[in-house]
Parts: structure tokens; sequence; C-alpha cells
């Protein structure tokens, strides 16, 4: 992979980030005291970073919150979300009206609706995928993770200063699982470079505590589970068919280990 691709944060913003998303509204100064760091660099980070213009705002009163909250469940993460709901709502409800309450958080958070009949099959085959998944994990696990935390379309580009267009998001306990969906039968080199490229700003989103996998789903494709390079690393990247979906999860999270 062309490294340049890959969005370099300082660490100064990921822990501002991570401070100003656990508090309900803090000054420059307290930051600053909390993390050692003098009040030049914060408000450096504060004014300047295309990180903070994206996810913080000030308030009349100079303290600043974080849009999304690095704690579950994650305040703010439905406002970025076309649908957004534990794993127990999503497979609660039909067909027709999780599309609705889709199609308005579509419109809601500015995702771009055209082509709506090809969108809206598109739209359907993820959410039947999905739902493969979680009955899969129904027969073979205990349950728990219906309190998981699901986002579908999620669309990060408030202040155009960072493009993140997730198809889906799964969060777990320790993990955060970013699904790109494809209609089709093959791996494309470009497809499992896009399947990467959100990851370093869901890490700094969802903080230390979480893992990010990411994953391209073929949902045209049957039985097939993969390992594909990311382009010139060392890195792999795992690929699937909508059926092989639970292997990806079970992968990470061993619910099959003896």
């Amino acid at each position: 992979m062309d490294r340049t691709r890959i969005p370099a944060f300082a660490e100064a913003e990921k822990r501002i980030y991570a401070l100003i998303s656990r508090h309900d509204g803090l000054k420059a100064r307290d930051i600053g005291e909390r993390l050692e760091l003098s009040h030049t660099d914060v408000n450096r980070e504060l004014y300047r970073s295309p990180l903070m213009r994206e996810l913080c705002y000030q308030d009349q009163g100079y303290r600043w919150h974080a849009l999304i909250r690095q704690a579950p469940a994650h305040e703010g993460l439905y406002e970025f979300s076309g649908y957004y709901g534990t794993v127990r709502e999503f497979r609660a409800l039909s067909g027709d009206e999780w599309l609705e309450r889709l199609m308005e958080g579509c419109r809601r958070n500015g995702r771009n609706l055209n082509d709506t009949r090809g969108l809206i099959h598109s739209f359907r085959d993820c959410r039947e995928t999905m739902l493969t998944l979680f009955d899969d994990l129904s027969r073979m696990t205990d349950g728990s993770f219906e309190d998981w935390e699901t986002a579908f379309e999620l669309r990060l580009n408030r202040g155009r200063m960072i493009r993140v267009y997730a198809d889906v998001l799964v969060i777990t306990k320790q993990k955060v699982f970013s699904l790109e969906f494809k209609m089709k039968d093959r791996v494309l080199e470009e497809e499992v470079l896009q399947a990467a490229k959100y990851v370093p700003y869901l890490e700094i989103i969802f903080g230390e505590g979480y893992d990010v996998i990411p994953a391209l789903v073929l949902t045209g494709a049957a039985d097939y589970y993969d390992h594909v390079p990311l382009g010139g690393t060392d890195a792999v990247l795992p690929v699937c068919s909508g059926d092989m979906l639970f292997n990806v999860f079970d992968e990470y999270l061993n619910f099959l280990q003896a």
C-alpha cells in the first residue's frame, strides 16, 4: 500500500480527542494540565488539526466537546449514521421499517441517495447479509452479541476536512468491525484498499480500548474466505462472501474455540 494514502495523526491529537470525548466539556487550559501539554501545543491541535475540526466543537463558555463519545453506547454515533442501534433492535425491525429509518438517517447526515433503485437494492442486500450473520451467531453463541452496536452508512464529513463513508460498523466490547460491502464475486485491489482506508480515523473515534478490524464482503460470491495482501505491505485484510461473514467474526472473537 502507498503509505502516503494513510493519514498519520500526531500522538497529541489522539490524546486530546480521547480526553475530550470522555468528559462533558473541557477548556484548553484543563486539557493541557491533564495531559501535561503546553497551552500553545493544545491550542495548535484544537484549532489547526483537521481531526479536531471534524470531531469536536467549542461552546460559548470556551469548553470543548466531542461529537462522538468514546464509551458505549457511543453517544453521537447516531447523528452520523444512516441507521444506528443495537443488534437486538436491528433484528426486531422489518425490512421496510429498517429501510425507512436508514433512508431518513441518510438524508439527515447528507448521504447521496441518487440512483435510488440500485442503492435500495444494495441496502437490502447488506441487511440480509447482516441478518444471516446474526442468525448464525444466535445458533452458536450465548446471545450476548445482541447488545453490540451497529451503524449502517456512517458518514463523517461535517467540516469537509476528513471523509469517512463506512458501509457497516459492528461494535463489540473490544473490537470494531468495519465492513465494506460489494455486490461482486471477485476481489479488486482498489476495493481492498477502500475497505482499509478508514481504519486510522476509526481508531481515533473509538480510542485505544478498541481494535478496528476492516473486512471486504463480496455478496455476489459464495463459500469464500481469504486474507488478501494490502498493497505492498505485510498486512492482510480478510475478504469473504456474505455467507462466510461469520468466519471473520469467529477469527477475531473465537466463538468456536474449544
